[in-house]
């Protein structure tokens, strides 16, 4: 029997990590989706290329978008501080329609491959109040999906599975753990050096730290 395939989103970051070990764990042959949109650093490429081969999956494409070219994140000029310091409200770090766009093309993809199935590692308990980032928006975006391509239409229903949104960082953690994820392979920080060292001091740093403390599991992570 030929092996269901999923087109994973993989950021080289904690979460999208363990959502590759998930997925394989339910047997799924992982084909990684990681994207170079012009993003504050290189060293997440650089880790979602590690763990792709790490973990062997069965393809890990990069897509080249230029998101620098309407700005609006921290994360896509460098114009915008990388916060420090906890904040109310929708972060700077938050990068416009992102989601949105990652998961068009996870779609697109998806097709090409006779894949039903993409999983995102998108998360409600920390999500740091990224609108793109709640269940809500998940459902809306599958429904549209199924309405918008010719599976749907042939009645072959397609799915965003998000095995993350109700599982605090503690919970991940623990659960990538048991299905011998390499954590030390992975970059989370927002403002990491070239090297992937991380700041220790940023909203994502600071949720990644918590997460191991909180597991009473140790955090490889190297700090800056």
């Amino acid at each position: 029997m030929t092996q269901k395939r999923a087109v994973v989103l993989v950021s080289g970051g904690l979460d999208s990590t363990t959502v590759v070990a998930m997925a394989q764990a339910q047997g799924y042959e992982v084909y990684a989706l990681s994207f170079d949109y012009g993003q504050r650093h290189r060293a997440e490429l650089h880790a979602a290329e590690r763990t792709a081969k790490a973990m062997k999956v069965a393809m890990h494409k990069v897509v080249q978008l230029d998101l620098r070219t309407i700005g609006g994140s921290a994360l896509t000029d460098n114009d915008i501080d990388v916060p420090e310091q906890e904040s109310e409200g929708i972060p700077v770090t938050y990068v416009p329609a992102r989601n949105t766009v990652f998961l068009s093309i996870a779609l697109g993809w998806a097709e090409v491959l006779g894949s039903l199935d993409i999983f995102i590692g998108v998360n409600a308990v920390d999500y740091s109040g990224y609108p793109d980032c709640r269940p809500e928006f998940i459902a809306a975006y599958e429904a549209m999906a199924n309405l918008a391509t010719k599976a749907g239409v042939e009645g072959r229903q397609l799915r965003i599975h998000t095995p993350l949104i109700d599982l605090s960082k503690a919970d991940i953690v623990k659960r990538g753990t048991e299905l011998g994820v390499d954590y030390r392979l992975t970059v989370s920080c927002y403002q990491a050096t070239e090297s992937g060292a991380a700041c220790g001091k940023c909203d994502s740093c600071r949720l990644r730290r918590a997460g191991f403390e909180a597991a009473g599991l140790p955090d490889a992570t190297i700090y800056s």
